[in-house]
């Protein structure tokens, strides 16, 4: 099914981006910032993606996208930056109107930060010769840190929203690693990460997603903060 990727991004946006204009969540007042933080991170996944994908650490099956490619990427695996943050920027902020008390005390933030930040590190110094697993670790310590010092409040309620995110992340990278499909959409090279799967999800997708999840979240705000209110 060609268009399946395309569905998969087209579908994590739609509600995310009618509901932007909710009355009383009115995403569409952090577009500048939002946008900004989401050019910025692609950026960088976007890179990433283009020297993974040249050197075989994953790759993409073309009978679930339609054949168009920039810079020698599927077009859906570049939408993918733009309909994913999105929707999970959406989502923090939609749960934390719904549940405004949501948030975690400092110290427990900060002692979750820590225990994070050292199997991060253990993970990464124990496999560095896996890829995948190791730069993942890398860019989740410095996405981590950066807000650990610079947006603690962030923090606490985003581990939070987060663990909420991982239902629909389960949904939508079970479908592209081959959940509910007869083959993959996205494939991998198990030599280069820890061949460990959350049903058919690399155990590097879920701090993979917590690294973009949070780069965005943590940069919406700061571009927030920093070049409109100021």
């Amino acid at each position: 099914m060609k268009l399946l990727y395309l569905l998969l991004n087209i579908g994590s946006i739609s509600v995310p981006f009618l509901f932007s204009f909710h009355p009383k969540i009115k995403l569409y007042k952090r577009w500048k910032a939002l946008f900004i933080a989401i050019l910025t991170t692609m950026t960088f996944y976007i890179i990433w993606d283009i020297i993974f994908t040249k050197i075989g650490v994953w790759g993409f099956n073309p009978n679930y996208y339609i054949g168009i490619k920039l810079f020698n990427l599927p077009f859906e695996e570049v939408l993918f930056f733009i309909c994913i943050p999105y929707a999970c920027v959406f989502t923090h902020y939609a749960l934390l109107y719904y549940f405004p008390k949501w948030h975690i005390s400092k110290r427990t933030t900060l002692l979750t930060s820590i225990v994070i930040l050292l199997v991060l590190s253990i993970i990464g110094i124990y496999n560095v010769n896996q890829l995948y697993t190791c730069i993942n670790a890398i860019v989740a310590i410095i996405v981590l840190s950066f807000t650990l010092k610079h947006q603690f409040q962030l923090l606490q309620k985003f581990y939070l929203t987060f663990l909420v995110m991982l239902i629909p992340f389960l949904l939508v990278n079970g479908t592209l690693t081959g959940s509910f499909i007869e083959d993959e959409v996205v494939w991998y090279d198990n030599t280069e990460n820890l061949n460990i799967r959350l049903f058919t999800i690399p155990i590097e997708d879920s701090i993979y997603a917590f690294s973009l999840i949070l780069s965005n979240l943590a940069l919406t705000q700061y571009f927030q903060a920093k070049l409109f209110f100021k």
